[in-house]
């Protein structure tokens, strides 16, 4: 049975309203998106799918089990031509999603995606019983600093308690930072917003510039102020450019 939380808004007699499905990172709760699902679940189904991270043994705990996962999501849900957004490694799923199921996807947003680099703190867990340390990695994330709050870092620091969940997460983010898709790529030919953080230390603008380049149909839009979690510091900035996106 696949375990599905998730925002549905839409009406079953509207059938011209996109789907959207927002995709977390490996910390993500799906609060993350809140702020995009208030903005956009008046005129789209909004779908915030929990990623099954921490539930796989660990020979199965693959990128492409997940973007299996979602799929099963997916038709579970009878989305259609799904517009996924996904951030960090949700744009990592994101990409192999639509690599896998090109026909199911209508357009894509990547917002601090692996699948290129990442500069990931998630390696190696060494004081995971120190608060402080916790807080100090979950604020690198970050530039706008107020957005780490401490329900925040509570919510981080309790997954990692769980020797479990460690594994998992380390697993998880080698595993994304030693598949590069750059070969790939030049196959997506659905058009792929970016929207990027200037200061964003986990996958930095570069990073942002290489899937410009390799993606057939992509344009960039770089958010100042703002770190690896953009529709989190910078909401309002985050949703104009989802929504003109989307009105194209």
């Amino acid at each position: 049975m696949i375990n599905i939380q998730s925002s549905v808004t839409a009406p079953p007699q509207q059938t011209d309203r996109q789907h959207l499905v927002l995709l977390h990172d490996l910390f993500g709760n799906l609060s993350n998106w809140q702020q995009v699902s208030d903005e956009f679940s008046s005129g789209h189904t909004v779908q915030i799918p929990k990623l099954p991270l921490y539930e796989f043994s660990l020979t199965e705990r693959r990128l492409d089990h997940l973007a299996h996962y979602l799929d099963r999501y997916i038709e579970n849900n009878k989305l259609k031509k799904v517009v996924l957004v996904g951030n960090s490694i949700g744009g990592h799923i994101a990409l192999l999603y639509t690599l896998k199921y090109p026909h199911k996807v209508s357009k894509l947003v990547l917002t601090g995606s692996s699948g290129l680099y990442e500069n990931s703190f998630n390696r190696t867990f060494p004081r995971v019983k120190d608060f402080a340390y916790i807080r100090e990695k979950v604020s690198y994330t970050f530039y706008q600093k107020d957005v780490v709050t401490e329900t925040l870092v509570n919510e981080v620091y309790d997954t990692v308690q769980d020797t479990g969940n460690v594994l998992s997460i380390i697993t998880l983010a080698r595993a994304a930072q030693k598949q590069n898709l750059s070969n790939c790529l030049g196959r997506i030919k659905v058009p792929v917003l970016l929207i990027w953080g200037l200061q964003d230390n986990i996958t930095p603008p570069e990073v942002a510039l290489k899937f410009k380049e390799l993606l057939p149909d992509a344009r960039l839009r770089f958010i100042d102020k703002c770190g690896h979690v953009p529709m989190m510091e910078q909401p309002a900035l985050f949703n104009q450019y989802l929504k003109e996106f989307l009105e194209e």
